[in-house]
């Protein structure tokens, strides 16, 4: 049983005062009580957001902090923990967020225990912020904002001896799992969702169901840190009331692989086909440009066709998470629109095929 709070009613105030102290961000003051509500839609973990009041003066101390927990459905609690996705984000804000140019929470506390399961992070509270919605979209100086992020995680980190860490390295047992659901999360996939998904695009997704060895065997041309689910669910805007223009959160589903993964998934299942469209190529111009600024060159024809093979990335992710996470309408809505967005794009650009080229190749 894991000895710190893994739920936002088992915070009291001795823990929390504890955690911000050894942070460094308490000072002299002490906390009197502590009140929590929910925040966020997250299927794979649980965000409160801790408002405090102190005994005495505490000009310097927050106001409110936020923090994260496993989840409390058993399914989506079960999915992360044979995925290490809870020990990922822990790992994530330990060993990697300083070495990047990103805006992510600073971290208070960062504790997991042995059994995968159980977990907290407590940070700092970014808000006011608005929150990003993958279903309502983004402006145009939202993506242009992303594009530049993915560029302050990728460019420092590339190969990077982080890269390396034991806790990033794909576990055997886990990959294989994943490629023997696959077919199951398919068939799932296409049955529930055959009615709302057009034809065309539904043919993306058996069509890679079909290729998967090509998939899961692909090798990368270039590695840096990847976020994993770089989209809008996952970013915060105009933070701290609109002092900082954006930050990324939810770091379960970090990996090492080629930036452009990030890329082609935010492009495809992130913001939508009438936004990307008409931007799409000045949209990557803005990340080639901020890798070549921060001393990563590269240029479109360079990831061209990394770009197009990252944008299956939205659409394996959209089939897998659709099968097992706990189900909600919010949920069906976000896993099409992924799906039709990433989906697009591979039509648009013969995603399949530039994999394919990619696999002869190697």
């Amino acid at each position: 049983m894991a000895d710190f709070p893994t739920r936002a009613d088992e915070v009291d105030v001795a823990w929390l005062e504890v955690q911000l102290a050894k942070a460094g961000v308490l000072g002299d003051a002490r906390i009197a009580d502590i009140e929590w509500q929910a925040i966020g839609t997250g299927q794979v973990g649980d965000t409160a957001r801790f408002t405090l009041r102190y005994t005495n003066n505490a000009p310097q101390a927050p106001a409110t902090v936020a923090a994260k927990f496993p989840s409390s459905d058993a399914t989506s609690r079960q999915t992360a923990a044979l995925f290490s996705l809870y020990s990922r984000e822990v790992m994530f804000y330990r060993e990697v967020a300083s070495l990047t140019q990103m805006r992510v929470p600073q971290v208070y506390a960062a504790m997991l225990d042995d059994n995968g399961c159980d977990f907290v992070l407590l940070f700092e509270d970014l808000g006011p912020c608005s929150a990003g919605n993958q279903l309502a979209g983004c402006t145009l100086p939202q993506a242009q904002a992303a594009m530049r992020q993915a560029a302050a995680l990728h460019a420092p980190t590339m190969d990077h001896p982080v890269l390396d860490a034991a806790w990033l390295q794909p576990d055997p047992q886990a990959s294989q799992t994943l490629r023997d659901l696959y077919p199951q999360a398919q068939a799932i996939f296409r049955d529930r969702y055959a009615d709302a998904l057009e034809p065309d695009l539904m043919g993306v997704c058996e069509a890679l169901n079909e290729n998967l060895d090509l998939w899961f065997d692909r090798k990368h041309s270039r590695r840096s840190f990847l976020h994993g689910d770089f989209r809008l669910d996952n970013m915060l805007f105009g933070i701290m009331g609109g002092q900082q223009p954006i930050a990324l959160v939810d770091w379960q589903t970090a990996a090492a692989g080629c930036g452009l993964t990030d890329v082609g998934y935010f492009l495809g299942c992130g913001i939508g086909s009438e936004l990307r469209r008409p931007n799409e190529r000045a949209l990557l111009d803005i990340y080639c440009a901020e890798m070549t600024r921060l001393g990563a060159p590269h240029t479109l024809d360079d990831v061209w066709d990394d770009y197009r093979i990252g944008a299956l990335h939205g659409v394996s992710t959209a089939v897998f998470s659709a099968t097992f996470v706990v189900r909600t309408d919010r949920g069906d809505a976000n896993f099409l629109s992924m799906a039709r967005g990433a989906c697009e794009l591979a039509l648009e650009h013969d995603s399949l095929g530039a994999l394919k080229r990619r696999m002869e190749l190697a």
